[in-house]
């Protein structure tokens, strides 16, 4: 039987506090009829029987969506999609042509979570935070998304999700990854080389760790990094000209 030579199908997936909007625009201007945007359980959607919303939970959940695509792809992963992207390449490669990460600084060994992180990790100051976001008024919570760099059709979907249940989740999803519980993801960086990995390092991004922190991971991961001069951590939305080409490059690269 003639191998396959139609176009790697891609996945796209989101971070925290987002829905699959933040892909919205990249997207359209990647002109591909078999990208993939999976929504986080119970970040705008239901979560499902028995999924406790723990990273572990999260990766399964991944894998099952990767695998669902029937042969392997390129991930693309931002935010907490970039963290969890990263997993997938380091346990199963075999679902991947290549992956591609903005968030390998925040698997360096050396990483420290930022404040508002640090805030939901913490028993009750978490649950305050959370509630105090999900309580302001849309118009208000809005603008306070496009204040951080986020324009108004993606902030006005994420304020949409937000609500009791994405609380829950994003909660213990920051419980379950610690510093302390996040070591075994560092570690084993080097299996992400298995597969070819593009690191994006956007330079004013203050969420995913500093320069050092970002090119000493991507190095251990084996992954080539790109730079965007400039640009922060929603660079796929600052410019998502330059994000989509510099995607369509890197697909094109590794396909066939």
């Amino acid at each position: 039987m003639p191998a396959d030579s139609s176009p790697t199908p891609v996945v796209l997936v989101h971070g925290n506090p987002e829905t699959a909007a933040v892909w919205g625009p990249v997207t359209e201007l990647l002109d591909r009829t078999d990208v993939v945007r999976p929504a986080l359980p119970g970040f705008g959607c239901p979560v499902p029987d028995g999924f406790d919303a723990t990273k572990e939970a999260y990766v399964d959940w991944l894998v099952g969506e990767v695998e669902a695509v029937g042969r392997p792809v390129h991930l693309v992963g931002h935010d907490w999609g970039g963290l969890l992207t990263v997993r997938v390449a380091e346990t199963r490669p075999d679902l991947l042509v290549s992956w591609c990460s903005d968030a390998l600084g925040a698997c360096h060994p050396e990483y420290v979570w930022h404040d508002l992180a640090q805030v939901w990790q913490t028993p009750g100051e978490g649950e305050t935070a959370m509630k105090a976001l999900a309580d302001l008024d849309p118009e208000v919570a809005v603008d306070g998304f496009q204040a951080i760099g986020i324009p108004a059709p993606q902030a006005a979907a994420f304020v949409a999700a937000l609500d009791e249940r994405m609380a829950e989740c994003v909660l213990t999803l920051y419980r379950s990854a610690t510093s302390e519980l996040l070591a075994d993801w560092s570690a084993a960086l080097g299996d992400a080389a298995r597969r070819p990995g593009l690191a994006v390092h956007a330079t004013d991004d203050t969420y995913t760790g500093d320069d050092r922190l970002t090119i000493e991971a991507a190095t251990s991961a084996g992954a080539e990094v790109v730079t965007f001069e400039g640009l922060g951590h929603w660079w796929m939305l600052q410019e998502p000209t330059l994000a989509a080409r510099t995607l369509t490059d890197w697909f094109a690269r590794h396909d066939g």
